[in-house]
């Protein structure tokens, strides 16, 4: 077996685990020991990684293992990692592990909540590790359909509503993504011999500009869904409001994640020509998704939207740095799924904390809660900072890598388009400003708000889980940026060649 493998192993056994407890203190302790157990494995394969690399092995991915699981197909269970799914692996497992912890209190239904949870981050780890297409799909579905269940079940407001638009929307965009697949596979054989959806294999074969043009969009669009692609993205702000907490956060800290790597690990690193060629289409719509998603977060006064539209911004910066096609621009956007990733989940965590405490999420009906919560203040105005891309975060480190690749471009439409998306940042300082200073600051709105209690320690676990990645990322960026860099090279050399 593949020491990969142990991603899917060690959260199904801890599944097995958790269904034969007896009460919510043995269901907590089975999820903590587990997802802390995949915690230590994401360090040691980290370690590993830079280790070998160090060493000068040469090959595009580490820790390949290969089983032909369905000959007659010749679909096979094919792992590997290099830097970049490594370090996503790595995001995966700090957000679980303080997602567990901010579910701390779950009472209604503890056991079924923690197995579903932990089977929707066994699909992400699953996707991270796989090399082949057929597999890469199954943990897909796997990581998107518990999301109807957490949400409908454990979810609040228009909960059900929520969950149907969600799952719909995603299960469209599947539709259109398996086209895609499907159309990679038959291409797959032009001088006859096995199709394969091997992606490394795949690398190899060069699909007609035809068939490009065809199936690059949909296997875009297909992943771009899930990436809060416009205007594809509606689905996401009601999904977010009305997800229980740990949901919220793997949902935008890593879920969202799994679009922007799709659309760059498959459509664009495997369609090169026609991602070349096409990629002004989908520059114009992540141009928009980076802008509404600023505006969106602007207007709102509910927590949990403001950061929902924020992260349609966020991620729709992501993708704008995947088509700019080189190695600075594609570097700030993994750097910015990392940053993103553990910024929206301490965002969401902390949203459920106030809400847990306050029993509202509106801004204007609250106020001064700096003063009687201030650890949960505190690291609300971290998270806030990083956000708005404040030098000493991960934010600044991403952002400033991306708009520093973009404008590497020397035409008109794409500095047109770097200075449009640049300027949200100013967007993104007042709507978190804006906020911070409406609820965090001011006087206290409510006699019962100076009652409060401040963050009970498996919050404040939960939350420096995430802080130390934040902060640690904005002052030591350098070994990240590398390990992300190392991997970029046979991607770039793919899309330079069609180029202009």
């Amino acid at each position: 077996m593949s020491i990969l493998s142990l991603f899917v192993l060690v959260p199904v056994l801890t599944i097995i685990g958790i269904m034969f407890t007896a009460g919510l203190k043995g269901t907590r302790i089975v999820a903590a020991v587990g997802m802390g157990v995949q915690l230590l494995l994401a360090a040691c394969l980290m370690f590993y990684y830079l280790s070998v690399k160090g060493a000068g092995d040469l090959h595009e991915m580490i820790l390949v293992s290969d089983y032909n699981w369905f000959p007659s197909l010749n679909i096979h269970y094919t792992v590997g990692v290099d830097g970049i799914s490594a370090s996503l692996i790595a995001l995966t497992a700090v957000v679980i592990f303080a997602g567990i912890f901010a579910s701390w209190g779950m009472e209604y239904l503890p056991r079924e909540f923690f197995i579903t949870l932990i089977l929707l981050a066994t699909g992400v780890f699953g996707f991270f590790i796989s090399l082949d297409l057929f597999t890469l799909f199954l943990f897909y579905e796997l990581a998107v359909i518990p999301m109807y269940l957490l949400i409908g079940i454990w979810g609040s407001g228009p909960k059900e509503m929520a969950a149907m638009k969600l799952t719909l929307m995603l299960m469209g965009g599947s539709a259109l993504l398996l086209v895609g697949l499907l159309g990679l596979y038959f291409y797959s054989a032009p001088n006859g011999g096995p199709y394969t959806f091997n992606i490394l294999e795949l690398a190899k074969v060069h699909m007609p500009y035809e068939a490009q043009r065809f199936f690059f969009p949909l296997t875009f669009v297909g992943f771009g869904v899930l990436g809060a692609l416009f205007p594809f993205h509606t689905w996401s702000p009601d999904g977010h409001a009305s997800a229980p907490t740990a949901v919220s956060m793997l949902h935008a800290g890593v879920l969202m994640k799994l679009g922007a790597y799709g659309c760059f690990r498959v459509a664009m690193f495997l369609m090169p020509e026609a991602a070349t060629e096409m990629a002004w289409i989908f520059i114009i719509l992540t141009s928009i998704s980076v802008v509404y998603g600023a505006f969106g977060a602007l207007m709102q006064k509910d927590l949990k939207y403001i950061n929902a539209y924020s992260s349609v911004s966020h991620v729709g910066l992501i993708l704008f740095a995947l088509l700019m096609m080189n190695q600075t621009a594609i570097d700030g956007a993994i750097l910015q799924m990392i940053s993103h990733g553990l910024m929206t989940a301490l965002f969401f965590a902390l949203i459920g904390m106030i809400y847990g405490r306050t029993h509202t999420r509106n801004i204007y009906e609250m106020g001064g809660l700096m003063k009687v919560i201030p650890f949960l203040g505190t690291m609300y105005m971290i998270a806030g900072f990083a956000s708005l891309g404040l030098p000493g975060f991960s934010g600044f480190v991403a952002e400033m890598t991306i708009f520093f690749g973009a404008f590497q471009h020397q035409d008109l439409f794409h500095r047109v388009a770097t200075i449009l998306v640049a300027s949200s940042i100013v967007v993104t300082a007042v709507y978190i400003l804006r906020v911070i200073g409406i609820f965090l600051l001011g006087q206290i709105k409510h006699e019962e708000h100076l009652r409060l209690q401040d963050a009970k320690w498996h919050e404040k676990l939960s939350t420096i889980t995430l802080m130390i990645g934040i902060i640690g990322i904005g002052i030591f960026p350098l070994w990240l940026s590398n390990t992300i860099m190392g991997s970029l090279q046979p991607i770039i050399d793919r899309l330079t060649v069609y180029l202009h």
